[in-house]
């Protein structure tokens, strides 16, 4: 008989997740505690922009014309435990409010609210990020309050998810970690994930603790490279060299590799910026503290690019106030083929323009609504041409393909200037150039 599974939490995570384990054949029940995100995922539609979702929700979600119908949504608990015999917790684990620590008031409900109604035998998984140590005490919480005691386990299978690319990670990731404490466990993990591993996927069995590093090891790995050529950027203004270049150099090295390595106003989003930072106050409870100190400078750099596009837009206006200028800021997304602005460096940059006086007009392929709960005094435009009309100056922040694929020339008819500043490094110098617009890009003083 198949598993059946639950996905508890229906975020961008755990959608994800629900539509791709009926992708791979189970029967699958989502809850979630909002009324809206239920009824949304009922009618096959996503609370987030994420390619592919969309369509592999409709192809699944019980009740839509035509679909194998594996898929259901739920906000009863009770219905949630008596289904699943595999539960996946996928909950957001923010950062608490004026601490770098993680706030697991989202996980620690979760199961406080699953747990009374897991009577049989049931894996408990959690999938959200976590301090290290966090398995341990849930998994006593569980076999202490579930009716089913000891046969009520849990286990620990970190997500590795890049935005834009979900649905992609999901069905075919590069790796599957899993932290367990019994063969029982590591059988029905190993049937969950048996499409991905025949395929050849790898499938990583190790204990609590170093499941729930994995993750917050490999951004902090990740966001220890962006800032490294930040870095360098910034020595590249002082030097007058090419960062891009440089990092061209570099990225033959096998061991350096490639990837990760494009300078521009940093990282942001959901998790790199607040998965560091609560690695760092878990390091300092474990007496650790020490080990993790390079990421608070890793943390500095990455905060510093917005301060400095800022400076280099002031540069590239003549200096002075930003009052009565008109600034074009293309992106508010924190990457491109995403919705999401949380800890977005372009929308940080355009308040803080706009904070100092400056007309700042943003236009984003899929970041308009959530840009403007943020930050609803900016000026926003339909299209990049409309923001762009009257512009003093142009900022390029996220490095969507649409904006690639812009003609310069037809710009420039409706710029007040043709001065662009490439906040990613992705624009192509020669073409605006060849348009007579004046490029700039951080870290390419003379590019």
């Amino acid at each position: 008989m198949s598993l059946k599974i639950t996905v508890i939490g229906t975020g961008y995570l755990g959608a994800t997740h629900a539509a791709a384990m009926a992708e791979l054949g189970f029967e699958v029940l989502g809850l979630d505690v909002v009324p809206e995100k239920i009824a949304m995922l009922e009618r096959g539609e996503t609370p987030m922009y994420e390619p592919g979702l969309g369509e592999l929700l409709r192809r699944h979600v019980a009740g839509i014309e035509g679909s194998t119908g594996r898929l259901r949504f739920t906000m009863d608990w009770a219905e949630a435990g008596a289904f699943g015999d595999v539960h996946f917790v996928c909950v957001n684990t923010p950062q608490k409010h004026g601490e770098y620590a993680c706030d697991m008031s989202y996980v620690d409900s979760a199961i406080a609210s699953l747990a009374p109604h897991l009577h049989g035998p049931a894996l408990v998984v959690g999938k959200s990020t976590v301090p290290v140590g966090s398995a341990e005490r849930l998994a006593a919480y569980l076999a202490e309050h579930a009716p089913a005691g000891g046969d009520a386990e849990l286990a620990w299978n970190p997500e590795f998810l890049r935005e834009g690319f979900a649905v992609q990670d999901t069905l075919h990731p590069d790796r599957i970690v899993v932290g367990v404490r019994s063969e029982r466990a590591e059988k029905l993990l190993r049937e969950v994930y048996a499409g991905p591993v025949g395929e050849g996927t790898p499938f990583v069995v190790t204990d609590f603790p170093t499941a729930e590093l994995v993750k917050t090891a490999a951004n902090s790995f990740l966001a220890t490279k962006i800032s490294f050529i930040n870095a360098m950027a910034e020595v590249c203004e002082a030097a007058g060299g090419d960062v891009a270049k440089l990092a061209e150099a570099i990225g033959h090295d096998d061991r350096i590799g490639r990837k990760f390595l494009r300078a521009g106003i940093g990282f942001g989003g959901g998790c790199l910026p607040k998965d560091i930072r609560a690695f760092m106050a878990r390091a300092g409870e474990l007496g650790a503290d020490q080990a993790l100190t390079f990421l608070r400078e890793i943390d500095s750099i990455n905060m510093r690019r917005r301060g400095q596009m800022v400076e280099m837009t002031r540069e590239a206006l003549g200096g002075g106030s930003f009052l009565g200028r008109r600034v074009a800021v293309l992106g508010a997304t924190f990457k491109p083929d995403s919705d999401d602005v949380r800890d977005s460096p372009a929308l940080n940059v355009a308040g803080q323009i706009h904070l100092q006086g400056g007309q700042v007009t943003v236009y984003d392929p899929k970041g308009m609504d959530n840009a403007r709960k943020v930050f609803p005094t900016l000026g926003y435009a339909d299209s990049a041409t409309a923001a762009v009309r009257g512009a003093d100056v142009v900022l390029h922040l996220t490095e969507w393909q649409e904006f690639r694929e812009l003609d310069p020339a037809a710009l420039g008819e409706v710029a007040t200037a043709r001065v662009i500043l490439d906040g990613r490094n992705t624009l192509d110098p020669e073409l605006w150039r060849r348009a007579g617009w004046t490029y700039r890009a951080m870290g390419r003083p003379t590019a």
